[in-house]
């Protein structure tokens, strides 16, 4: 029997930083090498392309900010690549910038009212989240990594709000049956974000003075239940069937 095949979407630049976080999914979901493929939209060149012969996508993160003023050619052909996922014939699962672009495509609002520096956050489901298929069977509130410097304002009517948190509000949202985005990285443990930590030093997610305090602090952050979501995806991608 073939294993089923899932596909990373990594709207992002950069070999290196791409490779990371093909790892950190590989490692959050359990999956095989060999049973997720990555595709990195880098350029306005780049295309998601066919999906035939996948269960399932997720999309990584990505240093685009849905609150830019003036979208650059690339970062509206990143947003052209994804919006067909959204709500599309397959399972999706969007990370940490796909919650505002979730958001924003559906008519919802994204704003800076509530960024959270790197570093952990936690996370609180609400009634629809405890109902939920891939939240349902994890504790009703537990530790994620997460780093951000926007966040879901207004969720779209259309979504239902599966978590929240203090720090942010809005955490994580449905979209229909087969379509999720968190904010926080559900991908992440202590070791990946230190890495993307590194990666992203200067880009606002944290104040540099504080990174060898907030490295410190990362090995005491249990993100076993953020990162089951994501194996849970696997779960439901495996046995989906279109309504």
């Amino acid at each position: 029997m073939t294993t089923p095949r899932f596909l990373l979407v990594s709207p992002r630049t950069g070999e290196e930083i791409a490779a990371a976080e093909r790892g950190d999914f590989l490692r959050a979901t359990g999956l095989a090498e060999s049973d997720l493929d990555q595709v990195v939209i880098d350029s306005t060149d780049a295309v998601v392309g066919s999906l035939d012969g996948y269960v399932g996508i997720f999309v990584g993160g990505s240093p685009l900010n849905i609150t830019t003023d003036s979208p650059s050619a690339y970062q509206e052909h990143v947003h052209a690549q994804l919006a067909p996922l959204v709500g599309g014939p397959l399972p999706a699962f969007f990370v940490c910038f796909g919650a505002g672009f979730v958001t924003d495509l559906l008519g919802g609002h994204v704003g800076r009212t509530h960024p959270e520096a790197a570093g952990p956050t936690t996370v609180e489901l609400t009634a629809s989240g405890r109902r939920d298929v891939l939240l349902r069977d994890l504790p009703h509130e537990f530790p994620a990594l997460t780093g951000h410097t926007e966040n879901i304002v207004i969720p779209a009517l259309e979504c239902e709000v599966l978590a929240t948190a203090p720090s942010c509000p809005t955490q994580m949202v449905r979209y229909g049956d087969h379509t999720w985005a968190c904010q926080f990285h559900a991908d992440m443990d202590p070791q990946a974000m230190k890495t993307r930590m590194d990666f992203y030093r200067d880009y606002g997610y944290f104040n540099a003075k504080d990174y060898d305090d907030i490295v410190a602090t990362l090995p005491e952050v249990d993100t076993r239940a953020a990162n089951q979501i994501l194996a849970n995806f696997v779960r439901f991608c495996a046995d989906y069937q279109p309504r």
